[in-house]
């Protein structure tokens, strides 16, 4: 009888690796300042005895694809989806809070912006070509919407919708001309404005959202507890570390908050109002 192989020692099994992203804000001088976060935040989980911890963030992939990735171990999503999508198996680590203009304690807003020298109203863009990043984004279409709802008429107010693929690229087509108004995050828009201020000065800001909370930090609920442990012990580390003072000015951080999905069911009510009000697609 042929011998049966001994299993491997545990020692020789390789631990999967898992992975990381913070896509949602991480361009230009954003995306080193998120990789030294996270090789901070990577090297606490490792003193921890946390295994399968990824050396870099996962940049190939869209962030929509990785917060289905049952191997997410860190990650950030927009608010609207974690309670929009039931498909998505996420567990919040914690919120977010942003040092600019139109945010509060985990709070942010969306500015309605249009270019300079069009119309000053919301009401005059009925007809108009909006743009929007995305049908899941909370802030460039759920806020969007709850402020054009009680406007529309017959379920529509826009002639046409651009979806973009992002709030810069909505930002750019609205310079461009091939959009007239759309709804940009008060971080984003903070961000644009220091990196392309030629952009920002060619908009005017019609009006603001009502407020959501900003967009958690989470981890996939295949995460075992004490890596989630760890990881929220890591993100209190690094938003009180002096020596990264510089990554989290570079992506506006101020602080981060304990909480959970709690915080983002207001943003449903949003949808169900708009619902209510005849206006369920952004059209």
């Amino acid at each position: 009888f042929a011998r049966r192989a001994a299993p491997p020692h545990p020692s020789h099994v390789r631990m999967k690796q898992r992975v990381a992203s913070l896509g949602m804000y991480d361009h230009g001088p954003q995306q080193a300042a998120n990789d030294r976060l996270w090789n901070e935040i990577a090297r606490i989980l490792g003193a921890r005895g946390i295994k399968g911890v990824p050396r870099h963030l996962d940049r190939s992939r869209t962030v929509q694809t990785l917060w289905h990735d049952p191997d997410l171990l860190f990650g950030q999503i927009c608010g609207f989806p974690l309670i929009s999508d039931p498909s998505l198996k996420l567990r919040v680590l914690a919120t977010p809070v942003y040092d600019t203009p139109a945010s509060g304690l985990g709070l942010h807003r969306s500015f309605l912006v249009a270019r300079h020298d069009d119309a000053p109203t919301l009401p005059a863009y009925r007809g108009r070509a909006a743009a929007i990043n995305g049908t899941d984004s909370n802030t460039g279409m759920n806020l969007f919407r709850a402020i054009v709802a009680p406007l529309a008429d017959g379920g529509r107010f826009f002639g046409t919708v651009l979806h973009t693929g992002s709030h810069r690229e909505s930002v750019a087509a609205i310079v461009r001309g091939d959009a007239d108004i759309a709804a940009i995050d008060s971080v984003t828009f903070a961000a644009v404005k220091r990196d392309s201020p030629e952009q920002i000065d060619a908009l005017r800001i019609l009006a603001t959202t009502a407020e959501s909370a900003t967009p958690p930090f989470v981890t996939s609920r295949t995460t075992p507890i004490e890596a989630v442990a760890a990881l929220r012990l890591a993100l209190a580390q690094v938003v009180a570390d002096p020596g990264l003072a510089a990554a989290r000015d570079a992506l506006f951080l101020r602080d981060i908050i304990t909480g959970g999905t709690e915080r983002y069911a207001p943003l449903r009510s949003l949808e169900i109002e708009a619902v209510v009000a005849g206006y369920p697609d952004f059209l």
